[in-house]
């Protein structure tokens, strides 16, 4: 896990040395069918992204953009209406039945499919209109990281020819450098206190959402930890009755539109008996983690980077082997 995760700003890299063609084309389609909405298809970690995605391409295309549940095709066997659609079907494997499912019934339907895909020759890649390679190379740690972040990336670049951005594409060529500074932020701070409990929530919003739920899952997944995430928006509406003395509390946040009321959250917390821990908010009561800034869009990207980095040092701590996580497997054939 530990190397893997290093290996991001290379990975990054190589998406934009390599799938400049691929996503050029695309972004051409998708301006000259203007699809009506976009539907994602994803499971685990890819599914996190897709909430990233989901965020980005409705703030950027003002799309109505929703997750889909694979059973609708693979168990239920319904055929949607996917006439005007794009739909996003991101995976690392590429075989997962469910997902194969999905796509056949996403090209049947009318769709524009489009793949993010680790593995260039799978199964998914042979049902598709185009495939977007994440270029991540093997990833053999059960927990998904640079293949994560590179579908992050992917969905950025694909964004950006659609409806482009001369910020944004610049920003896209510092990532690198960037991922390099956020894997070198040390996070260490927080490994005693979470170690020390069962249980934590991990909160994010907007564009940073998907990227709690990703910390949440792999504080579960490589610690064995008890670790919810929610909205910022939505943890006081009932989920904080449950952070009582000395609970963890991580905080994710970006500088963009949601910053304020992460800010407004980050105080009304602070005044509690939790364990504050916050990545790109600060408050004197909260153990402030180092962050890398950059473009808003990127800067949640950064922020898993660096977290990997410390739950890989979590796992460690708590005496598990962050990669092989016990009853999990690297491709989970979900049908």
């Amino acid at each position: 896990m530990f190397i893997e995760a290093s290996e991001a700003p290379a990975v990054v890299q190589a998406q934009l040395d390599k799938n400049t063609a691929a996503i050029e084309r695309i972004g051409r389609r998708l301006q000259a069918t203007r699809p009506g909405f976009i539907i994602t298809v994803a499971r685990g970690s890819s599914d996190h992204a897709a909430a990233y995605a989901k965020y980005l391409f409705e703030t950027r295309t003002g799309l109505f953009t929703a997750s889909t549940g694979p059973s609708v095709f693979s168990v239920y066997k319904t055929q949607m209406n996917f006439d005007g659609c794009l739909c996003l079907l991101i995976s690392q494997s590429g075989a997962s039945p469910d997902l194969l499912a999905a796509a056949e019934a996403a090209r049947k339907g009318g769709a524009y499919v489009v793949a993010l895909v680790n593995v260039a020759n799978s199964p998914l890649a042979s049902l598709v209109d185009e495939v977007v390679e994440l270029q991540a190379g093997p990833e053999t740690s059960v927990a998904a990281t640079k293949s994560f972040i590179a579908s992050l990336t992917a969905v950025i670049q694909l964004i950006t020819a659609w409806r482009p951005d001369k910020e944004l594409q610049l920003a896209m060529q510092s990532t690198p450098e960037l991922l390099h500074s956020a894997w070198n932020s040390s996070w260490e701070e927080a490994v005693e206190p979470i170690a020390r409990s069962n249980d934590l929530f991990v909160l994010g919003r907007g564009l940073g959402l998907g990227i709690a739920y990703e910390a949440a899952l792999k504080l579960k997944e490589v610690c064995g930890l008890h670790a919810e995430a929610f909205s910022s928006a939505e943890v006081l509406h009932g989920p904080v009755t449950i952070a009582r003395a000395h609970f963890p509390v991580l905080v994710f946040a970006q500088n963009d539109q949601t910053l304020p009321g992460v800010k407004e959250l980050v105080n009304n917390l602070a005044e509690r008996d939790v364990t504050l821990i916050t990545a790109g908010v600060g408050h004197e009561n909260a153990i402030q983690l180092p962050t890398v800034s950059g473009h808003p869009a990127i800067e949640p990207i950064l922020r898993i980077q660096s977290f990997y980095r410390m739950a890989n040092a979590l796992s460690l701590k708590l005496g598990l082997n962050p990669d092989c996580p016990p009853y999990l497997q690297k491709v989970t054939a979900t049908v």
